[in-house]
């Protein structure tokens, strides 16, 4: 069974503990943008999705194997559409490194402007393989 909540996630205290950054970023209701990195089966995309539903936010999923732009953009118009209607998003990307740079750099805007939380998965180093101009913005 996978963790619903943050209590039930193991491990990572830095992060998820009572005083850890991802913890305190969502009571303050300020999660931002991140890049989850490790292999698979380590729980990344769990923990986007209890990050979505402690937020209250919608949650978001694409495959980077799979999507293109024109997935892309529709997950960025459902965004603005429960934005207006007062609810957020939380964008997951698994396999992040798998966009082109294009791709990545469509999503720029989105980061800049609080349109969604992405929240990008990869096995893969994040400096080395995700466009700087994104990771900077994570």
């Amino acid at each position: 069974m996978r963790p619903a909540s943050l209590d039930e996630v193991a491990g990572h205290a830095d992060h998820l503990g009572a005083e850890g950054f991802l913890r305190r970023a969502i009571a303050d209701d300020d999660v931002p943008s991140l890049i989850l990195y490790g292999p698979p089966g380590t729980g990344k995309t769990t923990l986007a999705r209890v990050v979505a539903t402690s937020t209250q936010a919608e949650f978001e999923e694409l495959s980077a194997v799979s999507a293109g732009l024109a997935d892309v953009r529709a997950v960025m118009q459902r965004a603005r559409d429960r934005l207006a209607a007062g609810t957020r998003t939380v964008l997951f990307i698994d396999e992040i490194h798998r966009f082109t740079k294009s791709q990545q750099d469509a999503l720029l805007p989105a980061v800049e402007d609080g349109l969604v939380v992405l929240i990008g998965a990869t096995a893969e180093n994040p400096y080395y393989e995700v466009n700087a101009a994104l990771v900077s913005r994570m």
